[in-house]
């Protein structure tokens, strides 16, 4: 089962094979926010993954860009948690919640 560690809380939790970064956190009450539930419609579950890490992701889908364009703090290794799928490939990966995120819904910046 692959292991993922939420920054800066310094979490590691364990999950089974499948499960995105998004349903990770809300299964252990990691504050990743998550509006849309999941379905590509936002940018609040935006995280920052580590460098060492990023490369073995598959690339981004333009929405999933398109979508990250509007979250706060953008890094070049952001991507929305419910667009990484946790494998054994993925096992031990680590990623940072931003302080702040964006709601589109609500349209302005919250702090978490």
């Amino acid at each position: 089962m692959p292991r993922i560690t939420f920054l800066p809380m310094n979490s590691t939790v364990e999950v089974e094979e499948g499960m995105t970064v998004l349903e990770a956190a809300h299964l252990y009450d990691i504050p990743l926010e998550g509006a849309c539930e999941g379905s590509l419609a936002c940018s609040t579950c935006h995280v920052v993954v580590d460098p060492a890490w990023y490369e073995q992701l598959p690339p981004a889908v333009e929405d999933e860009e398109d979508l990250l364009d509007m979250a706060f703090g953008l890094t070049h290794t952001s991507r929305l948690g419910c667009q990484i799928v946790l494998t054994e490939a993925l096992d031990g990966i680590k990623v940072t919640i931003p302080e702040y995120s964006v709601n589109i819904q609500l349209g302005k910046g919250q702090k978490k």
